[in-house]
């Protein structure tokens, strides 16, 4: 049998890959497969997780033998073959390719072709730039760099006075005022 699988992702909208692949390959050959058909590279960890239709995730199957505190099994994608995971047409999974920044490809079994085999897997189909592989320096780096925090100089005037603010326009505002809040508040 050969599994047809179509693979996409929710950071770049035009991407799409289709892949065919023996059922009897391995979750490494898939594996192998996806990485050469978006061009990333391959000394990176990733993770395939079983799914339902949901996308919650399920059985992992990692690119190396890893300790687990989940209910699952820790499954190598080495010594697992596509066919003892993969039963049904629709069935869906994830491609974790940034494990650190969890960011993923979602894949769908999409056709099960019977009676044919291949010796290799194939991308038949592409579409669209992959998004990048691993979130930047600088991408991160904003992500964790201390938030500013707004002192007296902010207006870039250290001997700047809160009383020198001109107040005109803001109006005297009396929070014990009734008319604020009606009766039927709609949020």
């Amino acid at each position: 049998m050969v599994f047809k699988f179509t693979l996409l992702s929710d950071e770049v909208d035009d991407f799409a890959r289709v892949i065919t692949i023996d059922s009897e390959a391995k979750f490494l050959d898939l594996n192998n497969a996806i990485l050469e058909s978006v061009g990333f590279d391959n000394s990176q960890m990733t993770s395939f997780f079983m799914c339902s239709d949901n996308w919650e995730k399920g059985q992992e199957v990692t690119l190396v033998e890893m300790e687990s505190g989940s209910e699952y099994d820790n499954l190598v994608m080495a010594d697992i073959s596509l066919d003892e995971l993969l039963v049904d047409e629709k069935q869906k999974m994830l491609f974790i390719f940034d494990v650190f920044s969890e960011r993923a490809f979602f894949i769908e079994l999409s056709e099960i072709i019977t009676g044919k085999s291949l010796d290799k897997p194939k991308c038949i189909t592409r579409s669209g730039d992959a998004p990048v592989q691993l979130m930047g320096e600088n991408v991160l780096d904003a992500l964790t760099a201390p938030k500013t925090v707004v002192g007296a100089d902010f207006y870039g005037d250290e001997e700047f006075e809160l009383d020198e603010l001109d107040e005109e326009g803001f109006g005297e505002m009396n929070f014990d005022d009734s008319s604020l809040f009606s009766e039927d508040p709609k949020f």
